[in-house]
This record gives C-alpha cells, sequence and structure tokens, in this order.
C-alpha cells in the first residue's frame, strides 16, 4: 500500500512535469547550466498558498507539513505520462548512442515540478562516481517498443565535467 501511494504521489509530480520532452523543438536550454540550484533547509514547510496567504488545498503538488489536511484525490495517467520508477536506474544516451551517466533521483521544487534529474557520471562500478544535476528540459525521452530511452545532446567530457552536485542517496 505504501508503494502504491509513493508511485501514485510520484506520477502526480511527473504530470505537472512538462520538461522531459518527447519533441526536440520543444526543449530550451538552461539559460546558466553552471548556476546552482538553490534548495530549502531539510524540514522546511512549503505549503502551497493563495494570494490571500492561505493554504490552497489541492493546488497541484506535494506539500511539507505535520498532518495531512486536504482530502485524498486520485488522478488518471496520460499515454504520454512517465513515471519516475521507470526514468531512476536508467542509463542516460547522447546523440552517438554513447552511455554518459544514469538517472540517480528526481529533484522536485515545492512538490510541484521536477526541476532537475541527479545523474550519477564517471566512476567504475560505483567507484570514483559523482552526480550531476541536469535540467530535465534538456533530456529527451523515446519510446521503442516496451522500452524507455533517455537521452542528452551533449558529448561524454560535457556531462563528465559539469559541476558537481552533493548528493547523498542514503539521507534522502
Amino acid at each position: 500500500m505504501k508503494n502504491a501511494i509513493i508511485s501514485a504521489i510520484a506520477a502526480s509530480a511527473m504530470l505537472a512535469m512538462p520538461a522531459l520532452a518527447q519533441d526536440k523543438q520543444a526543449a530550451q536550454p538552461a539559460s546558466d547550466p553552471a548556476k546552482p540550484m538553490a534548495t530549502p533547509p531539510a524540514g522546511t514547510a512549503m505549503p502551497a498558498t493563495s494570494n490571500s496567504g492561505a493554504m490552497a488545498a489541492g493546488s497541484g503538488g506535494m506539500t511539507m507539513a505535520d498532518t495531512a489536511t486536504a482530502k485524498i484525490k486520485f488522478v488518471s495517467v496520460k499515454p504520454a505520462d512517465v513515471t519516475s520508477s521507470k526514468l531512476v536506474g536508467k542509463n542516460l544516451y547522447n546523440n552517438k548512442n554513447e552511455n554518459v551517466g544514469e538517472i540517480e533521483d528526481l529533484v522536485i521544487e515545492n512538490g510541484k515540478t521536477v526541476t532537475g534529474v541527479v545523474v550519477s557520471v564517471g566512476g567504475f562500478l560505483g567507484m570514483g562516481e559523482r552526480y550531476v544535476l541536469v535540467d530535465p528540459s534538456t533530456i529527451f525521452l523515446h519510446r521503442d517498443g516496451g522500452s524507455l530511452k533517455a537521452m542528452v545532446d551533449a558529448d561524454k567530457d560535457t556531462v563528465k565535467n559539469a559541476p558537481e552536485f552533493k548528493y547523498n542517496k542514503k539521507n534522502t
């Protein structure tokens, strides 16, 4: 049951994510890929609010809180939607079909929008790997039969030499 709830939450977050495009024309490059992304301190409440400052129940995103204050809603998945479980663990390829990394995690801003994709690069069998944070709008997904392929327009060195993202997947 817990996994079903987590999957439903992840699916709803993916629904709000217009950035993982299948159409190359729809993507825009990040304005400053070297600029680090700001993240709130752990445990910070990030409630969705209306113009009056009151909590906007069902505002389309997950909210950090001590208790749930909005009634549960259920959603439908569209054929083009992708669940996070289908992305995490996928190899990331470039246009030369070279493996340039592996998708490790997703960064979800205020429980609503995927703002970054954590990719492990370099290393061998987990030794010497480091993490970079990729703008989701620069990752393209391709369905080939029953499988999903994640691709970026970058060579191996560009991805390997990107600014490091401090990530500890054991303490998430």
